[in-house]
């Protein structure tokens, strides 16, 4: 099976954008048009959040539009079904991005089965801890050619950056700040040095930066220190009462890169 991560970051080191849509969000069927403009207008990658009634390291934005798609009847089960033929479609990589308690409840053996089936290409768990995954669900991640994905903060120390960095073949998604996503400030002077340190590590595997970026100059300030970034609570903002999808998505897309 390809690993489309892989691909992507050989073939593109750098400016790498890629949004963070919920799954279910505006519509229950927005996913499927959402994932097709977001490729159309030249995104390099797509995580699809799972929607999850107490999404802890969330802001009130991606908060609110999960309560919007589990109103709409979103669930995983339902999401799987929407996706199972994304990939006649769609080529860039698609991971999924979730809570580890409705993965649990889902089974972890049907969930990784159901999201290799659709193409998926990697998964994003943030309260799955390390030992736990390395213990306990990383023979069954490999089985099924998913790649897991972990996050690191400023609070992270560096003998946990390395050891992730030997856990994951796919790239390390680096927290912009300890707050929760969706900040309205630009990126700070400390915030810089912290990926100026993350950069300096020489990491096997390619970064992108999240939390906080929603702009061409926040996006341009992160791609300096890594392969790209991700804008999610923005992009968020944009669909959210959407009367025209298509218009509303290459309009952001196009504000954000030149590239």
């Amino acid at each position: 099976m390809t690993n489309r991560i892989k691909e992507l970051f050989q073939k593109k080191e750098k400016n790498i954008l890629s949004v963070f849509c919920t799954a279910g969000f505006p519509e229950l069927n927005s996913i499927v048009p959402i994932l097709v403009e977001l490729q159309n207008n030249g995104v390099d990658m797509v995580e699809i959040g799972m929607p999850f009634s107490d999404p802890t390291a969330d802001g009130p934005v991606i908060q609110y539009s999960n309560t919007i798609a589990i109103n709409n009847g979103m669930m995983l089960k339902t999401l799987f079904e929407q996706l199972k033929s994304i990939r006649s479609q769609i080529n860039i990589p698609l991971v999924l991005m979730g809570y580890f308690n409705p993965v649990y409840q889902y089974g972890i053996d049907n969930f990784l089965k159901d999201a290799q089936a659709c193409g998926i290409d990697g998964i994003i768990i943030p309260d799955l801890p390390m030992y736990e995954y390395e213990t306990m669900y990383q023979s069954t991640f490999e089985a099924h050619q998913l790649q897991n994905i972990f996050l690191v903060t400023p609070q992270t120390s560096e003998a946990r950056i390395r050891k992730i960095d030997a856990l994951t073949d796919a790239f390390i998604y680096v927290v912009s700040s300890n707050a929760i996503t969706g900040g309205t400030s630009n990126i700070q002077e400390n915030q810089e040095r912290y990926f100026q340190y993350i950069k300096s590590l020489n990491l096997k595997n390619p970064t992108l930066i999240g939390f906080g970026i929603k702009d061409k100059s926040t996006f341009e300030t992160a791609c300096k220190y890594a392969n790209g970034a991700i804008i999610g609570t923005a992009f968020i903002n944009a669909i959210d009462k959407s009367s025209n999808l298509t218009k509303d998505i290459s309009q952001f897309i196009r504000n954000i890169k030149t590239v």
